[in-house]
């Protein structure tokens, strides 16, 4: 589903990615784990095309993305990948059902369809009484669910997680786990996790360990 092919990245004199292959399968959780500085979070971000290697590919079903102009960059983004990050990014002045439905806005859905798919989704996660809530109202565990719901609104492929849990207590983080297998197991949703989170290993299909900007493990 997904090919990445020699993709290297450097800030300065410092190479951060030193030539990366990597091919991820349609419905499977990925994980990718390494120590600070091992150039995973680079990596995530070119292969969310939020970010461009100096070398090499990334092909999403044989559409090779550094090919398409910034405009279709964006417009292929919005419609097929999803993005879960740390930190959450909710916007504070709108409500949980806002924040979702905002990358529906971008894709120009109609309103009325965006709002009906967000409390689908919300419905999904648990999260019906909290629709009119602010993220300042919202626990840690119920940011992070809006967030996940706001990277499902426009039914991407692939959804790409940067330490989804990092921010979580025990508890919030074993939901959120529970989660991510419920997504690939109800929808074949596939996922991509960078972490530090020896948990996520286990409900993985695959774990590539990084360092120092190449792939050195993977097992499963």
């Amino acid at each position: 589903m997904i090919v990445a092919k020699n993709i290297t990245k450097s800030f300065g004199d410092l190479q951060v990615l030193k030539g990366i292959n990597m091919e991820i399968r349609e419905g499977e959780i990925v994980c990718i784990i390494g120590a600070s500085g091992a150039g995973k979070t680079t990596f995530l971000q070119i292969l969310g095309t939020l970010d461009r290697p100096d070398k090499g590919e990334i092909i999403y079903r044989k559409i090779n993305t550094l090919g398409l102009k910034e405009k279709q960059l964006s417009k292929f983004r919005n419609q097929n990948i999803g993005f879960v990050f740390q930190f959450h990014h909710l916007l504070p002045e709108f409500t949980a059902l806002e924040n979702v439905c905002m990358p529906a806005f971008i894709a120009k859905s109609p309103r009325s369809k965006a709002e009906k798919k967000a409390k689908e989704i919300l419905h999904f996660l648990n999260l019906d009484d909290r629709l009119d809530h602010k993220p300042s109202e919202l626990s840690g565990g119920e940011q992070q669910r809006v967030a996940v719901a706001r990277a499902l609104i426009n039914g991407p492929e692939v959804i790409l997680a940067d330490e989804p849990s990092g921010n979580l207590d025990s508890k919030h983080k074993s939901e959120l786990h529970g989660l991510l297998q419920s997504l690939r197991d109800q929808f074949n949703q596939t996922i991509v996790i960078v972490s530090h989170d020896k948990d996520l290993e286990k409900i993985s299909d695959r774990v590539l360990t990084m360092k120092d900007g190449i792939i050195i493990q993977e097992s499963k």
